[in-house]
């Protein structure tokens, strides 16, 4: 040290030399903690001892010389500038009496424990001598550990004890303490400011702030990684402040609540903002940044370069087809009561991409999912003149002449990333790619045409989500149009984009502005057709239907082919006697296809796909007629949910009964003991079948029936004396008496 100022260290080569009392920053680590000095080294020595400096009870620790030096060099360690505790070595004349006396009263108790060198750190704990010093001066161990600790971290000399009386009470407490201006020059620092003045240097004639040099340009470029280039997306000025408060204090001090704060370097006398800022832009990568302030995956969807044109993928018309759904920003109403708003849109759009020509959409309430792909799908295939006559629009062929399926098939990963588009790829030899998760950039095309729907036709239909302000009426409520009548729309803007919208950034290669082809979708599909034709093929609609049916797996059993709960049947396996097979094997698993609109059927995928097998429900199950998959589903669920609410009820319920089953049984036992008290067990084995008699007998009196209203009582007349008759014995009589004779053997 020279006058109190940690000096420098010194860099030979690749090497760094370590000194006594040097205070440096672990900038790994936050806060007061990270600084230590270095309290004891030996050029011959391989370990040395440090402490934290700023730790209430921080205790002298031994560390690797060979990994200090090694972190300097990776930068994990700074040496600060300036000791926190230089001002302590100053002129006894500047130190009042009542100061110097209590320093030298407190050095008085240290002294025999730090003059006799390393070991003064070695028994730092648990050391005898502290015990026998604090019983001969008559004060506690604790005093004398605390005024060693104090010396340790202020510097290792005398005035390291002195009292800090002058940073007690209210006044100047927040203040970090000055310093000397030879304390605050910085190693290699310009004796003159470089650049232009500010304002307030021109105003006073004297030079403010300080020269960037080497070692700062490092400190700025560890506080825009550490602080800028994160996710948290901070402001640049919340990141000069942060590298200020982690590299460029000058040690901590302790506010009125006992907060450790760093102590920065007057305004003159540290960097500002500005040079912050310029060597922050002079130095960006923008990749890297953007990479690291917003992610790798929103870099590849908007920051990225973009030098690539997707025409490029496709020959000719046909090649590739692009794919995507979207929400419609618009609320829709009941085409049964226009009073019930029933929610948003699902729109599908294909468009070719050799001529950006819209082949085919979809606008339901399905999905975005399989099904609503399969819908848009289908309507690749189908005649458009057809269709547009279902809304009332009359086209000739030439103004929207597709119904051809592509040679590939552009989407992400949604709809077509499963089993239900093999059948695209093996009906039909489609390929399907899908694009990289949250690349919705690489199908910029069906991307950019879902922008302009919205701008074009959207934005201005009632209904229309829109940004609410408070106050402001819902526009739910606005909701005018029908599925029908919003489908229609959507055909119409098709039709317009078709026929007559301009693509001025189309890039059209040599052979196109040779024939000087416009850039209409139209014309561009045209010439396509009648020079680089190939790529389209047109299979029978229903063997596309068949094959955009999503697939699901059922089972055949003795009950007929169980899917979905439901049972059904078909002739091929009443023919070939699926069901007696089942009952007699065990069932097995088949691949069905079913649409999921409807229970009445579904469909066996016969020869490749190219033939078909119609099951039909049974009539077993005719209560699920005309309903679609998600009724269906929803019903078994119910059930199931039933089924597990009612367990409650059925163990309360045979909790009554075991509960009265018991009452009456030991009740009957009770009873029974009591009857049995002068009689043995054989006795009642050997009348059983007497008393069953008499038993019978009672049974017989008590619900014997007695139809018809009881009889009124008749007053007797009087009668002749006649003599009494007894009528002959009955064969009857005889057999009743046989009878019964028989039951008592």
């Amino acid at each position: 040290m020279r006058n109190g100022q940690q000096l420098p260290i010194r860099k030979v080569g690749k090497k760094i030399e370590l000194y006594k009392n040097m205070v440096y920053e672990w900038l790994n680590v936050d806060g007061p903690n990270a600084i230590e000095r270095l309290l004891w080294t030996d050029r011959c020595a391989s370990e040395i001892w440090t402490i934290r400096i700023y730790d209430s009870k921080a205790q002298p620790v031994r560390r690797d010389a060979a990994e200090l030096k090694q972190s300097f060099l990776t930068g994990e360690v700074r040496v600060l500038a300036q000791d926190p505790f230089a001002y302590l070595s100053r002129p006894e004349s500047e130190i009042k009496e009542e100061h110097r006396q209590h320093r030298d009263k407190s050095w008085e108790l240290i002294a025999p424990l730090v003059e006799n060198g390393e070991e003064a750190y070695r028994s730092y704990s648990r050391d005898a001598r502290v015990t026998k010093l604090a019983e001969a001066n008559g004060c506690a161990k604790s005093t004398i550990y605390r005024n060693r600790r104090r010396y340790f971290q202020r510097g290792q000399t005398k005035n390291s004890q002195l009292p800090l009386f002058d940073q007690c009470g209210w006044r100047n407490r927040l203040e970090p303490k000055a310093s000397d201006d030879e304390q605050q020059q910085e190693d290699g620092r310009e004796a003159k400011k470089l650049g232009r003045p500010s304002t307030l240097s021109a105003a006073t004639s004297e030079p403010l702030g300080v020269n960037i040099t080497k070692k700062t340009l490092e400190l700025f470029r560890a506080g825009i990684k550490l602080f800028y280039e994160r996710r948290t997306k901070r402001k640049l000025t919340q990141a000069f402040q942060l590298t200020l408060e982690k590299f460029f204090n000058i040690g901590y001090y302790q506010d009125r609540n006992g907060v450790w704060v760093p102590a920065l370097p007057p305004a003159s006398e540290r960097p500002t903002y500005r040079q912050f800022k310029y060597w922050y832009y002079k130095e960006r990568q923008p990749r890297r940044a953007q990479i690291a302030r917003d992610g790798v995956t929103r870099h590849n969807l908007s920051g990225r370069a973009k030098l690539g044109d997707s025409t490029q993928m496709a020959v000719g018309p046909g090649s590739i087809f692009q794919i995507d759904a979207t929400i419609g920003d618009v609320y829709l109403v009941s085409s049964l009561d226009r009073n019930w708003i029933i929610g948003r849109p699902v729109i599908y759009f294909v468009i070719d991409v050799f001529s950006r020509l819209i082949v085919g959409l979809s606008v339901a309430l399905e999905g975005p999912s399989w099904l609503g792909a399969m819908l848009a799908l289908e309507n690749v295939r189908t005649d458009k003149v057809v269709f547009c006559a279902e809304y009332g629009i009359s086209i000739e062929e030439s103004e929207w002449p597709v119904s051809h399926l592509p040679e590939a098939l552009m989407a992400d990963r949604g709809e077509l990333e499963g089993y239900n588009a093999d059948h695209l790829v093996n009906a039909f030899n489609i390929t399907v790619h899908n694009t990289a998760p949250y690349r919705g950039d690489l199908k910029g095309i069906v991307e950019q045409h879902i922008d302009l729907s919205n701008e074009k036709i959207i934005h201005w239909i009632p209904g229309r989500v829109r940004k609410r302000e408070r106050g402001d009426r819902d526009y739910r409520l606005d909701a005018t149009l029908t599925l029908h009548e919003f489908q229609k729309l959507m055909v119409l803007s098709a039709l317009d984009h078709n026929n007559e919208q301009r693509l001025n950034g189309y890039r059209k290669d040599e052979y196109l502005i040779a024939d000087h082809v416009e850039p209409y979708p139209i014309d561009l599909w045209n010439w396509g057709i009648r020079n680089r034709s190939g790529h389209l093929c047109k299979p029978d609609i229903e063997t596309v239907r068949l094959n955009l049916l999503p697939e699901a797996e059922a089972s055949v059993t003795q009950n007929g082919i169980s899917f979905a709960s439901l049972k059904y049947s078909s002739e091929l396996a009443q023919r070939e006697q699926w069901f007696e097979r089942a009952g007699e094997n065990g069932s097995w698993k088949i691949r069905i296809a079913h649409d999921p609109r409807t229970r009445n059927r579904i469909y066996l995928r016969l020869d490749g796909g190219k033939r078909v097998e119609t099951c039909h429900l049974l009539t077993a199950d005719k209560t699920f007629l005309d309903r679609n998959w998600y009724e269906t589903v929803d019903e078994f669920e119910l059930q199931k949910q039933r089924a597990e609410h009612s367990l409650t009820r059925q163990h309360q319920s045979r909790a009554r009964f075991h509960a009265a089953t018991n009452q009456v049984v030991t009740k009957a036992q009770e009873q029974l003991a009591i009857a049995r008290v002068d009689t043995s067990d054989r006795a009642r084995v050997a009348g059983i079948r007497e008393n069953r008699k008499h038993e019978r007998q009672l049974e017989r009196n008590a619900n014997a029936w007695e139809l018809g209203a009881d009889p009124k009582p008749i007053t007797p007349e009087p009668t002749l004396q006649i003599s009494a008759y007894v009528p002959p014995p009955q064969p009857t009589d005889k057999l009743r008496m046989m009878r019964q004779r028989r039951l008592q053997k």
